[in-house]
């Protein structure tokens, strides 16, 4: 095992904040000399089933820590989850049902140990202590905290000061998420930067029930393709882990140099030096951006896809965008002709955009070409043929 020293090293790699590093320290030398591994806990609520390289950042931290040797708790918020997690929201978030969450719970589960090792992860769902707690033990929770350290949550004082209603539930969600930690008797609790409040409330809450604090790992939110927004799905500028392995790659290949570094602190399995070293070259000039990024495609992609998928997307990706190629599973798409065909609805009913006004958008921006000819008028129509439609850097059809 390492050294402490080192350990904290390696857990601090791509954290924004440690709460607190000294103590951290010290939990991991007493965890060598006993021979007792720490226990780490993450928690997830089960709102968004399909799990993308954003959501991967807490899981490779978890990883890190298996690596490490120690005890670590995939934490479920079925109970949680029917309450709505408030954080970020302006408004009363709609609570899920059970049926929805045990669906979402399923895939999670899927999902999770394409980056965790099965079977050094305990999975464990807040229902199982959260169900069983009385109405006076509720209430001797809610004792615990007053309405004023509540409205310290930015959250929950932005809603307070512009009268849009807060019910008296949501003050529940970071009551019981502390109550995890509790219940868990976790060491460390693993977290992103918007999860702070509650993070820290499992601090409290373990003092309150007489416990040693945990120590807080948080970390930051991943940026999306844009490179400026929190990666999401809604949003369009993610990576999802199940999304086809051609996908993967060719979208890693698509983000800013910068952004490529921190994909490669947060996402990487790379050694610490061996980033150090990385990062310190592309800087020097020393390693071209370019490779550096192949190979963090590489190595994402291969992690959920294997390396024989992830080496044919590469030729792929190559054979696109070197070659100017098309490619080998493209689509093609029988349409109904009536005359000569407006470009932007043939894109739709191809499907490479959702809508014509989206096609118009990229036409403009000059994204789209017919037969590899760049088009640039958004009113452009076809007579009856077969053509080669490419929209964006990475959608192609055949449309006759």
């Amino acid at each position: 095992m390492l050294s402490p020293e080192k350990q904290l090293e390696t857990i601090k790699r791509g954290a924004v904040e440690v709460i607190h590093e000294k103590t951290l320290l010290a939990k991991l030398e007493k965890s060598l000399k006993e021979r007792r591994p720490l226990k780490v806990k993450a928690g997830f609520d089960p709102t968004a089933p399909d799990i993308h390289l954003g959501h991967t950042v807490l899981l490779e931290k978890m990883r890190q820590f298996q690596e490490l040797g120690h005890e670590v708790t995939f934490l479920i918020g079925d109970f949680t989850g029917m309450i709505g997690d408030p954080t970020g929201k302006s408004e009363t978030r709609k609570p899920l049902t059970r049926e929805e969450i045990a669906k979402n719970a399923e895939t999670y589960k899927e999902q999770v140990f394409k980056v965790l090792d099965p079977q050094k992860t305990v999975i464990r769902f807040n229902s199982e202590w959260l169900t069983g707690l009385s109405l006076m033990d509720v209430v001797k929770l809610q004792a615990k905290q007053t309405v004023a350290r509540m409205l310290e949550r930015e959250d929950f004082k932005q809603r307070f000061h512009s009268q849009s209603p807060i019910s008296l539930h949501e003050f529940m969600y970071p009551l019981l998420q502390g109550y995890d930690s509790v219940a868990l008797r976790s060491d460390v609790e693993i977290g992103g930067t918007d999860q702070r409040f509650n993070l820290l409330m499992g601090r409290e809450m373990q003092e309150e029930y007489g416990r040693p604090p945990q120590t807080v790992v948080m970390l930051p939110l991943l940026e999306g393709l844009d490179g400026v927004k929190k990666m999401s799905k809604s949003l369009g500028n993610y990576i999802g882990i199940s999304e086809p392995a051609k996908e993967i790659y060719g979208k890693l290949m698509s983000v800013s140099d910068n952004l490529m570094i921190k994909y490669y602190e947060l996402l990487s399995h790379i050694s610490t030096d061996g980033f150090k070293g990385l990062k310190e070259g592309v800087k020097s000039g020393a390693v071209h951006p370019k490779k550096a990024k192949e190979d963090l495609a590489l190595e994402i992609t291969a992690r959920y896809w294997g390396n024989e998928a992830a080496l044919h997307a590469k030729q792929e990706f190559e054979h696109l965008f070197k070659d100017k190629g098309t490619p080998e599973d493209m689509p093609e798409i029988r349409i109904e002709w009536e005359g000569d065909m407006w470009l932007p609805q043939m894109m739709k009913l191809a499907g490479l955009v959702p809508s014509t006004g989206e096609a118009m958008r990229l036409i403009k921006q000059g994204g789209v070409s017919v037969d590899d000819k760049k088009v640039d008028d958004p009113q452009k129509k076809l007579p009856k043929g077969s053509y080669v439609i490419k929209a964006g850097k990475r959608k192609f059809a055949k449309v006759f």
